[in-house]
């Protein structure tokens, strides 16, 4: 049996560590805030794993991670995951053929496919729109 590692969280990472959890914006991120509160609690890796699942490696990794970097090494760090296929630049010619189709907007999509060179799906184009046209919107109200 193995020696637990224990972690010495001041009262400031405490009520961090808390406030990430409650309010984290990934269910993620609020995970990763829970276990390192949990490990605090002298409890072992095991035992958080019963918890809230997965492998006591992951728990120790990220305890590693956060001793090395803070509550800034718990969030996912930027380039995960696969890339988003309609860019910015995108944009304009997105809100062209969708204004041309409004009604038929797998019509906009065929067009957008040929002239951009590029295949999506109804859902890429309606996360596309939906993200853009909200960071817009907001753009323009601030």
């Amino acid at each position: 049996m193995g020696k637990t590692k224990v972690i010495e969280l001041t009262k400031e990472q405490r009520i961090e560590l808390e406030n990430g959890y409650k309010n984290g914006t990934s269910h993620s991120f609020r995970q990763r805030c829970q276990r390192i509160l949990l490990k605090s609690e002298k409890r072992t890796s095991v035992e958080v794993t019963l918890i809230l699942g997965g492998c006591e490696m992951v728990v120790n990794n990220w305890l590693n991670r956060y001793q090395a970097e803070g509550i800034t090494g718990l969030k996912t760090r930027a380039g995960r995951g696969r890339k988003t296929i309609l860019q910015a630049a995108d944009l304009e010619p997105v809100k062209t053929a969708v204004k041309e189709n409004r009604q038929r907007i797998s019509q906009a999509r065929v067009e957008l496919e040929t002239s951009l060179g590029k295949e999506f799906s109804m859902s890429s184009l309606k996360r596309f729109l939906k993200k853009t046209l909200a960071a817009t919107n907001a753009l323009e109200k601030g």
